[in-house]
C-alpha cells in the first residue's frame, strides 16, 4: 500500500521541510506499511555475517527510525536487516533547527541533527515488544552530548540494549557531536572496544558488536582501526559515516551548510576509504559498506571493494519506498552478467 501511495504522497513531502517530512514518513509507516514479512529474497542474495543469517544484503542505516519506531515495517519494504538509531542513554533534544538540508542538484543532504532521541529506555520499551522473528534488527548507540563519560554511555548502552538487538553499533564517527570523533583515536579506540568487550563477556548474550568510522580519516588513522579491529577480534566495521569534506562539485545551495553530508557525493569518498579498509584488514573482517548508494551498481560497487553488506538512507527519501527492492533485482542482473551464484562471491572482487 505504501507504494502505491507514494507518488501521491511525495509532492506534498518535498514541500515541506525535511524534518517535518520525515516525522510525517515515520507517521505513515506506523499506521500504512505492511506489517508481514516482505516476499521471499531470491536465495542468490542471501548472506551469513558474525553468526547472522541474512536474507540480502541491502540494509536501512541508522538515523531514519533513530528511535526503534518502525523496525518492521522497514523490513516489510525488503530491507535484509534494519538499523536503529542511534540512541543515546539519556534522551537528548540535539541541535536547534533548522538542520536538515536537501542537496537537491546533488541527490545528497547535510545534516547537523546531533543525536537527538528519546533515549535508552523509550527504545528498549519499543525493542522489548518487537516480535523476535520479525528480521534482523541491529542497535545503533551513541554517547550524550553533555556526558561527563561518554565510554560509561556506550557500556549503558551495550548492556541495556544488547540483549533486544540482533547486533550492536558502536557510533564514533557522528561530526554532529563536539568531540565524539576524538575516539577513533588509537588510544581511545583501544580503551572503549577493551571496555565494551569485557561488558559483553559479562552478559548472557554475546551480541556481535562493530564500530561505524568516518570517511575523513587519513591512512594511519585507518591502519590503527585495522589494526586494533583485528587485535580485538570486534565482529565488523562500518565504513562510513558521513563526511564533513565538500567535494568542489557540489551545486546545491545548501551545499555550505555545517554538518555531514550524505547522498550520491559521499559515495566515491566512502567506496575508496572501504576499498582501503578491506585490503588493511586482508578480507578477514565483516565490512558494511554505506554512502550514496542509490542503485543495483552502487550497492554492487560497494560489495565488490569489500563489504559484505550495505546499508542506504538518503537516497531513500529521493526515490521511495520501492527502491530497496529495485536494487535487490538489479543485484540479481549483475550476479548473472558476471556468471555468480551468489552475492557473496562478489565480495572484494
Amino acid at each position: 500500500m505504501l507504494r502505491a501511495l507514494y507518488p501521491l504522497a511525495r509532492p506534498v513531502l518535498r514541500r515541506l521541510d525535511p524534518e517535518t517530512a520525515h516525522t510525517l514518513t515515520l507517521k505513515a509507516l506506523a499506521y500504512v506499511a505492511p506489517l508481514g514479512r516482505p516476499a521471499a529474497a531470491d536465495p542468490r542474495l542471501a548472506v551469513s555475517a558474525f553468526g547472522l543469517d541474512f536474507p540480502n544484503p541491502i540494509g536501512l542505516a541508522a538515523g531514519f527510525d533513530k528511535n526503534a519506531q518502525v523496525p518492521r515495517a522497514m523490513l516489510g519494504l525488503g530491507f535484509g536487516f534494519v538499523e536503529v538509531g542511534s540512541i543515546t542513554p539519556l534522551p537528548q533534544s540535539g541541535n536547534p533547527r533548522p538542520r536538515i538540508f536537501r542537496l537537491e542538484e546533488d541527490c545528497g543532504v547535510v545534516n547537523r541533527l546531533g543525536f537527538n532521541n528519546q533515549g535508552l529506555e523509550a527504545a528498549r520499551r519499543r525493542l522489548a515488544g518487537l516480535d523476535r522473528t520479525a528480521g534482523i534488527v541491529g542497535v545503533n548507540i551513541g554517547a550524550n552530548k553533555d556526558s561527563g563519560d561518554r565510554i560509561a554511555d556506550y557500556v549503558r548502552g551495550l548492556i541495556e540494549l544488547g540483549p533486544l538487538a540482533s547486533y550492536v553499533t558502536v557510533n564514533i564517527s557522528s561530526p554532529n557531536t563536539p568531540g565524539l570523533r576524538g575516539l577513533q583515536d588509537r588510544a581511545e579506540l583501544e580503551h572503549l572496544i577493551g571496555k565494551l568487550l569485557d561488558a559483553r563477556a559479562k552478559m548472557s548474550k554475546s551480541v556481535p558488536l562493530v564500530v561505524k568510522i568516518a570517511p575523513d580519516l587519513d591512512d594511519a588513522a585507518l591502519s590503527d582501526i585495522a589494526s586494533i579491529a583485528r587485535a580485538t577480534n570486534i565482529d565488523g566495521l562500518i565504513v562510513s559515516n558521513t563526511t564533513i569534506a565538500r567535494p568542489a562539485s557540489l551545486k546545491s545551495a545548501n551545499a555550505r551548510e555545517s554538518g555531514g553530508l550524505s547522498g550520491a557525493p559521499l559515495f566515491a569518498i566512502s567506496t575508496e576509504v572501504l576499498r582501503r579498509m578491506y585490503r588493511l584488514t586482508e578480507g578477514k573482517l565483516t565490512l558494511i559498506g554505506v554512502g550514496g548508494i542509490a542503485s543495483g551498481a552502487d550497492a554492487y560497487a560497494k560489495i565488490r571493494a569489500g563489504a559484505t553488506l550495505v546499508q542506504l538512507y538518503t537516497a531513500l527519501t529521493f526515490e521511495g519506498p520501492g527502491l530497496v527492492a529495485r536494487i535487490a533485482r538489479e543485484l540479481i542482473a549483475l550476479l548473472e552478467r558476471d556468471g555468480l551464484t551468489s552475492i557473496s562471491q562478489a565480495v572484494g572482487r
